[in-house]
């Protein structure tokens, strides 16, 4: 393989491995006020929000959003769902997404509390979609690597 090539396979990989997160956006609402928000989620109206945008909060100064939470309450037999920016918390149980932390009380309420920072509209609902632009963008680069190996 040629130097040429072998530099632009280098590059289609940084470019497809390597991440950086300034911000994130979440989905922000609440199933009382609006049963899109509820499972299963249908974001199809709602504008996702930038977490920079959020305003800081009084009994936490300095301390912005970095994570997007999905809470989860049974109240008397009734489910509600809150999807928001989350300002604290870890994503995940030990960092493992795919757990969140749960709680129960009395007066018949439970909570689950799922936290995460993975992607943007990760407090979405559970089904990974692809848009038609990632999976474009993953054929050319799966077409580029498969020439430049039969090189």
């Amino acid at each position: 393989m040629k130097t040429l090539e072998k530099c632009a396979l280098a590059v289609l990989f940084i470019c497809f491995t390597l991440q950086t997160v300034q911000a994130i956006k979440c989905w922000d609402c609440r199933s009382d006020n609006d049963p899109k928000c509820g499972d299963p989620f249908d974001n199809s109206t709602l504008a996702i929000t930038d977490c920079t945008q959020e305003h800081e909060l009084e009994h936490l100064p300095g301390v912005r959003p970095t994570m997007c939470r999905k809470i989860r309450q049974k109240v008397h037999g009734e489910w509600r769902y809150f999807r928001s920016c989350a300002y604290m918390g870890e994503p995940g149980i030990e960092g493992d997404e795919r757990f969140c932390l749960m709680r129960t009380g009395s007066y018949n309420i439970f909570m689950e509390y799922c936290t995460c920072n993975s992607k943007d509209g990760c407090n979405g609902a559970g089904q990974h979609r692809l848009g038609w632009l990632q999976v474009l963008t993953g054929t050319l680069a799966t077409g580029l690597v498969a020439y430049f190996l039969r090189q």
